[in-house]
C-alpha cells in the first residue's frame, strides 16, 4: 500500500501550522484546539498530530500532558541565547568554510549576493516578505555550505528552525523599510569583500556582530506586542 499520500498530508499540515505559527495567526502560549486546526487546514487528526509532534521537536509547540498542545511562550532570555547561539556557530561554520571553500562555493556566494541584492517587483507586502526572506536564507546557506560539514549544517538548520519567530518580528520592521534594507545591502557587500579576502578573524567578527543586529529590534517590537 503507497503511504505517500498520507505522508504529504503529514507534511502539509506541518508546513502550514509552522507557517501561521512564525506569522503570529497563532500567538504565544495559545491552545492549539485540534477542532480549529480541522477546520482551518482541512485535515484529519492523523496528520495533524504528526505536524505538531515534529513542530514540539523544533520547540515551536508545547505537548500538555493529557490536555493538547499550545504554542512555546516566547522570551527576552530564550531571544538571547538562541541568537548568541547562532552568532557563534555561524562564526565557527564560516571559519571552516573560508579554509575548505573552493572557487564554486565563492561564486556560488557571489550569485546569491547579486540575487538579494537586485530590485525586485513583487505584487503584495507578503510577497515581498516571502521573497526577500527566502533569498537572504540561501545567501547565507551558500556561505556556510563550504564548511563541508553536514552535521553542522544540521545543527544549523535546528537553531535557525528554533529562531524563525524571533526573526518573523525582524523581518517584519526591516522588509518595508528602505533604509533598513539599504543597511543590510551594504553589510552583506562588505561580509562577500571580506570572505572573498579570506580575512578569517575579520570576517567570523563580522559575521557575528552582522547576525546579533537584529537582537535590539526584536525585544523592541516584543515588548511593543507584550511578549517579553
Amino acid at each position: 500500500m503507497d503511504s505517500t499520500p498520507k505522508q504529504n498530508l503529514g507534511i502539509g499540515a506541518y508546513r502550514g501550522l509552522k507557517h501561521d505559527i512564525i506569522r503570529g495567526i497563532f500567538q504565544p502560549g495559545e491552545k492549539l484546539l485540534m477542532s480549529r486546526l480541522k477546520e482551518r487546514y482541512e485535515l484529519g487528526v492523523g496528520p495533524l498530530r504528526e505536524a505538531l509532534s515534529q513542530l514540539v521537536a523544533e520547540r515551536l509547540v508545547v505537548a500538555i500532558s493529557q490536555r493538547g498542545y499550545r504554542v512555546a511562550s516566547m522570551s527576552r532570555e530564550e531571544l538571547a541565547d538562541l541568537y548568541d547561539a547562532r552568532a557563534q556557530l555561524e562564526g565557527l561554520v564560516l571559519e571552516l568554510a573560508i579554509q575548505r571553500g573552493d572557487d564554486t562555493w565563492e561564486a556560488d556566494i557571489l550569485a546569491k549576493a547579486h540575487t538579494l541584492a537586485k530590485v525586485m517587483e513583487v505584487n503584495s507586502p507578503d510577497e515581498m516578505l516571502d521573497v526577500w526572506d527566502t533569498r537572504h536564507k540561501a545567501f547565507h546557506t551558500a556561505i556556510a555550505a563550504g564548511c563541508n560539514s553536514p552535521h553542522l549544517l544540521q545543527v544549523r538548520e535546528s537553531l535557525f528552525n528554533q529562531v524563525e519567530r524571533y526573526r518573523h518580528l525582524w523581518l517584519c520592521e526591516t522588509v518595508f523599510s528602505d533604509e533598513a534594507l539599504e543597511r543590510k545591502r551594504q553589510e552583506h557587500t562588505a561580509l562577500v569583500e571580506v570572505i572573498l579576502a579570506r580575512d578569517t578573524d575579520t570576517v567570523c567578527r563580522m559575521m557575528r556582530e552582522h547576525l546579533m543586529t537584529p537582537v535590539p529590534i526584536i525585544l523592541e517590537v516584543m515588548e511593543r506586542r507584550g511578549l517579553a
